[in-house]
C-alpha cells in the first residue's frame, strides 16, 4: 500500500521557485532518505510533507486522502527535529508523554504507549530524570520515543543527528535502525546530509539538487549505477574521479581516449557519439596503484592522507583539472613528489555524457 503518494509537487516564496514539480511515490513500511547539498530543498519538502509548508502547486496524498489543505495535527504524522526541544522542568516520562496529555488521552493509555517507548528506546531507567541529567544521544532518543507514543502513520526525521559528535552519531543511528526493525509497517522519512546514515539506514534513497530529484533508487544501487554526474559525485566518500574524455569507437564496448591513453569500457554507446566529447569516471576505492605494463594514467603525488585503515593518494595527473583521488587499504609509503601509476578493473569504470547523463541509462 501507498504511504505517501506526491505528484507534481511545487514550493514558491513569491517568483522564487525552490521546488520545481516533484514525483515521488513511497510505500507503507518504506525507511526513506532525502540527501543532497545545503539548499536543494529536502527540509522544504519534509516540512511540506508535516504541513509546515503549504504547498504551491501539485497535489499529496497521505494513506490515500488528500492532505494539501489539512492542518499538521490531522495528517498522522510525527516529526523528530534537529534540535531535541525538550522540556527542561519535565522529566523524561513527562516529555513523551506530552502530547497524549494535550490530546486528553487516557491515562490508562499513555502509561502503556509511553513504557512501551521507552523499552525499544532503552529508556526506561532514566523516565524519571530531567534532560539536564541525560547526555545527548539519550535526549535525542527522548525527542524519537515522543514521536513513538502518538503512534504516526508516518515518522519524519529532520537531520536529527547533526547536533551529536561522532560517537553518539554512530550509537544514535544503530538505535535508528534498530527502531525501524521493531516497527515494520511504520513509514519513515529521513532527511540528511551524512551519506553513510543515507547508506545504512535507507531501503531507498532520494537525491535532491536545486528542488528537483536528480536519482531514486536502493543505497547500492545510486553507488554503483549513478543516473548522472551529479549523482556520481554525491554519493559516495571521496567522490568519484572524472576526467575528460573523447569516445573514439561506440558499440556493446565502448573505446575512449584518456590524457594517458585509452581505455576499454564494457558500457553500451550509441553510434551518435562517436568522436563526442565525455566525461570518464572511476570510485577512489576502485582505482589500485599498478606496478608497470597496462595502466590508465601516471600521476605525481601531491597530499596523502594516512586514516590507518585506508591511505587516501592525491595525485596531480596531466590533463585533468581536479586531483585524482585514489584509496588504498592500509597504510601506504609515497611522499610527495611520488611518480605513480594507476588502474582499474573495466567493470569498475563509469562513462557520462559531456552533459552528464549515464550512458547506462541512454
Amino acid at each position: 500500500m501507498t504511504a505517501l503518494d506526491l505528484k507534481d509537487i511545487q514550493k514558491s516564496y513569491g517568483a522564487t521557485k525552490v521546488i520545481h514539480g516533484i514525483d515521488l511515490k513511497i510505500d507503507e513500511g518504506e525507511f526513506i532518505v532525502f540527501v543532497g547539498p545545503s539548499g536543494c530543498g529536502k527540509s522544504t519538502l519534509l516540512r511540506m510533507i508535516a504541513g509546515l509548508e503549504s504547498i504551491t502547486g501539485g497535489d499529496m496524498h497521505i494513506g490515500g486522502e488528500r492532505v494539501n489543505d489539512i492542518p499538521p495535527s490531522q495528517r498522522g504524522i510525527a516529526m523528530v527535529f534537529q534540535s531535541y526541544a525538550l522540556y527542561p522542568h519535565m522529566t523524561v516520562y513527562d516529555n513523551m508523554a506530552f502530547g497524549m496529555k494535550i490530546a486528553r488521552a487516557p491515562k490508562e493509555e499513555i502509561e502503556k504507549r509511553v513504557r512501551a517507548a521507552a523499552d525499544i528506546l532503552q529508556l526506561t531507567p532514566y523516565l524519571e530524570r530531567l534532560p539536564k541529567a541525560l547526555s545527548g544521544g539519550q535526549r535525542q532518543r527522548v525527542a524519537i520515543g515522543r514521536a513513538i507514543v502518538r503512534n504516526p502513520k508516518v515518522f519524519l526525521f529532520d537531520e536529527p543527528l547533526s547536533n551529536l559528535d561522532a560517537a553518539l552519531r554512530v550509537a544514535t543511528r544503530i538505535e535508528i535502525a534498530k527502531l525501524k526493525g521493531s516497527m515494520p509497517d511504520t513509514t519513515m522519512i529521513y532527511v540528511t546530509h551524512d551519506q553513510v546514515e543515507a547508506m545504512t539506514l535507507a531501503d531507498r534513497i532520494v537525491v535532491l539538487s536545486a528542488g528537483h530529484i536528480e536519482q531514486v533508487g536502493a543505497p547500492i544501487e545510486l553507488y554503483e549505477r549513478p543516473a548522472n554526474l551529479f549523482v556520481a559525485q554525491f554519493i559516495g566518500s571521496p567522490a568519484m574521479n572524472i576526467q575528460p574524455a573523447t569516445i573514439e569507437k561506440t558499440g556493446r564496448t565502448t573505446t575512449v581516449r584518456l590524457s594517458g591513453g585509452t581505455a576499454e569500457v564494457p558500457i553500451t554507446s550509441p553510434e551518435t557519439l562517436a568522436g563526442k566529447p565525455a566525461k570518464f569516471g572511476v570510485r577512489p576505492e576502485d582505482l589500485r596503484l599498478a606496478d608497470g605494463g597496462d595502466h590508465l594514467f601516471e600521476g605525481e603525488v601531491h597530499f596523502v592522507e594516512r586514516l590507518g585503515e585506508v591511505t587516501n593518494i592525491y595525485l596531480k595527473v596531466v590533463g585533468v583539472e581536479e586531483a585524482v583521488v585514489v584509496k588504498v587499504a592500509g597504510v601506504q609509503r609515497h611522499a610527495k613528489g611520488d611518480q605513480v601509476r594507476i588502474t582499474a578493473a573495466p567493470e569498475k569504470m563509469h562513462l557520462f555524457t559531456e552533459e552528464g547523463r549515464s550512458l547506462l541509462y541512454l
